[in-house]
């Protein structure tokens, strides 16, 4: 039987904490292995339950959120976190990204997009809704006009398969599609997707795109095949 992924929520609100709960610890692939109605508590719980998903409200207040979503991910890298309920408002979609986030569902999401979300951010993939994909692009170009940083290409160098990969990721590619467009193997992509992330000191597809579109893609250090 596969490995169940194991999931933590936090959200300040009893009755979206128990629905949560009980909608995905139905799912056969799904475990729910704690709950939390605040950030220490959720903490806690990150510290003591390993959760390879973390959904956390983004109605804990903004700022609150951002530091919560950066805690999860100083205490378990690994962990892949989801922020539950938000506006469609670019701006705090960029600031959850920088903050580690990986995945997000919006207020009016169904059983099957949060259900769906979850598998994909557990599977390694990056989660933007649809509709705000375009929205949030556009306003990453908007600020690369007036925030370059020509300086964060010279920080370090990439080899052409992967300023290649990082230009896929931003046009919104998953690891897939990507290998098939390259010709290479699956797993060929998913190294290139972690140097990258390493080199960049970024925490996931989502920042790599980010960082794309606001101008800072590094130079080519030597061709690569």
């Amino acid at each position: 039987m596969a490995k169940r992924v194991r999931v933590l929520i936090i959200d300040d609100n009893r009755l979206v904490r128990e629905g949560l709960e009980a909608m995905l610890g139905a799912q056969p692939d799904l475990k729910v292995v704690a709950v939390a109605a605040d950030m220490a508590a959720g903490l806690r719980h990150v510290r003591e339950s390993t959760p390879h998903v973390v959904l956390v409200d983004a109605g804990l207040d903004n700022p609150e959120c951002c530091r919560c979503v950066e805690q999860i991910r100083t205490i378990t890298p690994a962990a892949r976190v989801i922020v539950l309920d938000l506006l469609p408002a670019p701006e705090e979609i960029i600031a959850f990204v920088k903050a580690g986030a990986n995945g997000f569902i919006m207020k009016d999401a169904t059983v099957e997009d949060l259900v769906g979300t979850v598998r994909s951010v557990a599977r390694g993939s990056d989660v933007i809704p649809p509709a705000l994909a375009g929205t949030l692009l556009s306003h990453i170009a908007q600020e690369a006009v007036v925030h370059q940083r020509p300086e964060a290409a010279d920080a370090v160098r990439m080899t052409t398969r992967e300023r290649d990969i990082m230009s896929l990721i931003a046009n919104g590619l998953d690891n897939k599609a990507i290998a098939q467009r390259l010709g290479v193997a699956g797993d060929t992509v998913k190294s290139h997707v972690r140097n990258i992330l390493e080199k960049l000191t970024l925490h996931s597809r989502l920042a790599i795109a980010a960082h794309v579109h606001r101008g800072n893609t590094p130079p080519d250090r030597k061709p690569s095949a």
